[in-house]
């Protein structure tokens, strides 16, 4: 029998002071069999940190023709893919091909700075891509804090992020590796 999703319901606020974005929405987000809470909560961050009209996930992380999250426009044009994780390169390129901007989230410590090494060269020439890394001591400090019902809060200010669950806050400085527009 076949492993089910995990179903979490989060109750998101996002207060982006950088980009004048203040929003709550009520979420149900499933998690795949094989996707830890880690990445969960990185991929709830990531929308968090796009929120706008438009902005939805993809069917997740068994489909490789979809962003993790992305936004059409009214016309259905795709203007931005959002990936999380490790990726292989060609994916990256496709995303880059198809949407007007690529932002991908990197995390896993050493793993993302070994996998940002051996990718960078050939990811510098993607010119609408952007790589932040998210430091592994926050998004293991988020993925401590996951409940199946959550309240989740997400605070920007220049370029730092607060993501609070329940009655705790996780601060990170996130790398900027390529900023793409």
């Amino acid at each position: 029998m076949a492993l089910r999703a995990t179903i979490y319901k989060i109750e998101l606020q996002v207060n982006d002071l950088d980009r004048a974005h203040f929003e709550t929405v009520s979420l149900s987000l499933a998690r795949h069999p094989s996707e830890t809470e880690e990445r969960l909560l990185v991929r709830l961050l990531a929308y968090a940190l796009h929120l706008n009209e438009g902005l939805a996930f993809g069917r997740g992380i068994s489909s490789e023709d979809e962003a993790t999250a992305w936004q059409h426009d009214l016309d259905g044009r795709l203007r931005l893919w959002i990936e999380v994780g490790l990726p292989d390169e060609r994916l990256l390129r496709r995303a880059c091909g198809r949407a007007d901007r690529v932002v991908l989230y990197t995390y896993g410590g050493r793993a993302a700075t070994l996998w940002w090494t051996q990718n960078s060269a050939l990811l510098m020439r993607l010119s609408n891509l952007r790589v932040v890394e998210l430091a592994s001591d926050f998004t293991l400090g988020i993925a401590a804090l996951a409940q199946r019902n959550l309240a989740v809060q997400v605070m920007v200010q220049e370029g730092e992020i607060w993501m609070s669950l329940g009655e705790a806050t996780v601060q990170t400085s996130p790398v900027v590796h390529m900023t793409g527009e």
